[in-house]
């Protein structure tokens, strides 16, 4: 039987501090905040990888391994004296409380979005009382990759107002966009060219978000397709004693479209 997580948390806190003691691990006695930070983002990508394989036990064992990552980080402050693992954990339980009213205390939300109002509202109060201002933008990491970091900037701007009434009209934008890459071209201005493909990147995650789709899954699985669809194009030329640098461009396209045809239900595989 398993034990308690409570108990099992303690445990995993005394095995830190050995890794960290006098006799514990060299590697794990040698890092800084700084030097995990690499650590910490591929953990974090690979409890993503786990997710989107659908499989239980991958996420359970990546999930550990970035749970070890928080714990490792919490260790290093509490040797240099700036918080411990228990004030973290406190800290945490107090705000999760204080911004869910609706559920700890009298308040009541009727959605979703209500919801997320009232957690930007409580946050903007908090600051205040801390001396602060703070922009309603604030909170979306400027390390995220870009395109979801441009997602949860819509978002939060979306919770006051500031939104597209739909998708439709958000492509229209994109359209207006376009035109715009499309003269900054013409005129071969390129650093006018890139802010202008900016804006459209920029303009397609506002319909992907309007659309209730993730911007960096759609693209990710773009990338994937690409990726499976080259791939296969480079077995066919290898099935006829070929390779991609002894082929032309138009035969690269013609089994690029072959490629496509199969996979959509037609065409026939190279002999």
């Amino acid at each position: 039987m398993v034990d308690s997580p409570g108990v099992l948390f303690e445990s995993l806190l005394e095995i830190m501090a050995r890794l960290r003691g006098s006799e514990g691990c060299p590697w794990d006695r040698e890092q800084t905040p700084i030097s995990l930070k690499p650590f910490l983002v591929e953990e974090a990508y690979e409890v993503l990888e786990a997710i989107e394989s659908g499989s239980a036990p991958a996420v359970r064992e990546e999930l550990g391994d970035l749970l070890f990552q928080i714990i490792f980080h919490a260790r290093l402050a509490a040797e240099a004296g700036d918080f411990t693992m228990g004030e973290v954990l406190d800290h945490l339980a107090r705000k999760m409380i204080r911004r869910h009213p609706h559920v700890f205390g009298d308040t009541a939300v009727t959605s979703a979005r209500q919801a997320l109002a009232q957690w930007e509202a409580i946050k903007q109060s908090e600051a205040e009382g801390a001396g602060r201002s703070r922009s309603v933008l604030e909170g979306v990491p400027r390390s995220l990759p870009s395109l979801l970091r441009a997602q949860r900037v819509q978002s939060k701007a979306a919770r006051i107002g500031f939104d597209w009434p739909d998708a439709a009209a958000a492509w229209q934008k994109v359209r207006e966009e376009l035109g715009e890459v499309e003269a900054a071209l013409a005129r071969g201005e390129r650093a006018r060219i890139q802010e202008e493909l900016g804006d459209v990147f920029f303009s397609v995650v506002n319909v992907a978000r309007l659309c209730e789709i993730d911007a960096e899954e759609a693209l990710q699985g773009a990338v994937e397709k690409f990726r499976r669809r080259f791939t296969q194009m480079e077995a066919d030329l290898t099935a006829r004693g070929k390779d991609t640098a002894t082929v032309t461009a138009a035969e690269l396209e013609r089994l690029w479209q072959a490629v496509k045809a199969r996979e959509h239900g037609g065409g026939e595989s190279p002999r």
